[in-house]
């Protein structure tokens, strides 16, 4: 098989492996990145532990890209802003990813560079917190600059499976033959904002999902259940609302899936002074374990994080309390 043959065939089957890992778990451990994909009977690595540019051995192309959510000395890694998260926030099309150090000839930079001029897509692992990953799969480079030692993303939208007819390996590392055709483009100006945008969204729902679970150290606040797989970042008041509305952690409760339906459904609601109450309905009704349970946390308190300043705005809770007496059946 020739090498651009190799290339397209595992890149398919690694974004594969990601988009099984985002479906499981949303924001990706690093265990399971470290773990690879399998391809042809042999483990292909997604990432490289010490590095943030990664091409496999295999691969003419790079792979992927990452950066990491550092892990803080004494302070809670969520009370820190992350500036690759800022220059995301910030930008309206592309943004920038810095070189590894400061040659741009290096190996690793000159990987972005081929990237670039092939125009392949690679996947980028973002932290959102400690060993935890959003993963961007359509990703490109699309500008690349030695001399301020930082290469610019730009997301897509869709799969695009872009098979160079010549390479920049065919002519050495980091030259790409002028008179190289494509199978596709880059995304367009119009897609580029737009996959910014849902990325934005994504990165704001993941951001906020760790750092409540991080608060509460994994556990429903509810039941105490310790499984994340298990549980959701529920808002108090719901993110619709501008003012009140914010992924903070005081506006977030760790819940299971069955219990923030109840929250979302005002079956169950909590009150400023952190009691929890179910409603008539669910206590007239006598069906089964899961329906007992729900009914045990009537009179029963929240649980709460281990940072006092990380409790539920007492505000945010008279808010939704009231909504849940005003609807409760």
């Amino acid at each position: 098989m020739a090498d651009l043959d190799i290339d397209t065939a595992m890149r398919d089957a690694a974004f594969q492996r990601v988009r099984l890992l985002d479906r499981m778990y949303g924001t990706i451990p690093y265990a399971k990145l470290a773990e690879g994909f399998d391809f042809a009977g042999q483990r292909v690595p997604l990432i490289d532990p010490g590095r943030g540019i990664h091409k496999p051995r295999a691969m003419p192309f790079l792979l992927s890209i990452r950066t990491v959510f550092p892990r803080p000395g004494r302070r809670v890694w969520y009370d820190d802003q992350r500036e690759i998260h800022q220059r995301i926030y910030q930008a309206d099309e592309t943004f920038g990813y810095d070189f590894m150090g400061n040659d741009p000839a290096a190996a690793h930079n000159r990987w972005l560079r081929e990237a670039m001029l092939d125009r392949v897509p690679i996947v980028y692992f973002l932290g959102v917190a400690p060993a935890r990953y959003q993963a961007i799969v359509f990703t490109y480079i699309v500008d690349w600059d030695a001399a301020s030692l930082r290469a610019q993303i730009a997301f897509g939208t869709e799969q695009r499976l872009i098979v160079p007819q010549s390479s920049a390996l065919a002519t050495g590392p980091g030259v790409s033959d002028p008179g190289a055709s494509y199978e596709g483009d880059l995304p367009s100006s119009e897609e580029r904002r737009y996959a910014l945008r849902t990325t934005k969204q994504r990165l704001h729902q993941a951001s906020f999902r760790e750092a409540v679970f991080e608060a509460y150290r994994g556990r429903c606040a509810f039941s105490g259940l310790p499984e994340p797989l298990l549980l959701d970042a529920a808002h108090i008041v719901a993110d619709l609302d501008e003012q009140w509305g914010q992924p903070l952690v005081t506006n977030g409760l760790p819940l299971s899936k069955v219990h923030h339906a109840a929250f979302d459904a005002h079956l169950i609601g909590v009150d400023p002074d952190y009691g929890i109450h179910v409603s008539d309905r669910l206590l007239a009704r006598h069906d089964g374990e899961i329906l007992r349970a729900l009914k045990a946390l009537n009179g029963s308190a929240l649980r709460l994080p281990r940072r006092e300043r990380d409790a539920p705005s007492r505000e945010r809770l008279a808010m939704r309390y009231d909504l849940f007496k005003s609807v409760s059946p």
